[in-house]
């Protein structure tokens, strides 16, 4: 079984990072990752991830907090890992981005791993 909270923050982290580096330095993203013809399209996914990272950070460590970290977990996940699986062999992005692939499907895996998080509570 894996902690959902460290899960969360660890996850959280990894998007915030991901998700700032274009902002900060264009040029090594894209020395990795290609060059890009719309920078504002980049910077507006990078910050959407950041801010998705960031939610993730700052979850209460009850039941619907984690619950809210998982669907933000496992969104994040599954729509990085569809991007790199069609744009990859269209050609589109570099394959380089299937090492991002490998590292959303085991993102998926870990959120796989929490196991049933306790139900919802119900308030009157």
């Amino acid at each position: 079984m894996v902690d959902p909270l460290a899960l969360a923050r660890a996850h959280g982290l990894f998007n915030v990072l991901g998700g700032v580096w274009p902002l900060l330095s264009l040029r090594t993203f894209e020395w990795v990752s290609g060059p890009k013809t719309d920078e504002w399209l980049l910077q507006t996914c990078g910050g959407l991830l950041a801010t998705a990272g960031w939610s993730m950070l700052r979850v209460s460590p009850g039941p619907e907090g984690l619950r809210h970290a998982r669907r933000l977990g496992v969104g994040t996940a599954v729509t990085l890992l569809v991007i790199d699986l069609v744009y990859v062999p269209l050609g589109r992005i570099r394959p380089t981005y299937l090492i991002d692939a490998a590292t959303e499907i085991a993102w998926l895996t870990a959120w796989w791993r929490t196991g049933r998080l306790p139900a919802r509570t119900v308030r009157a």
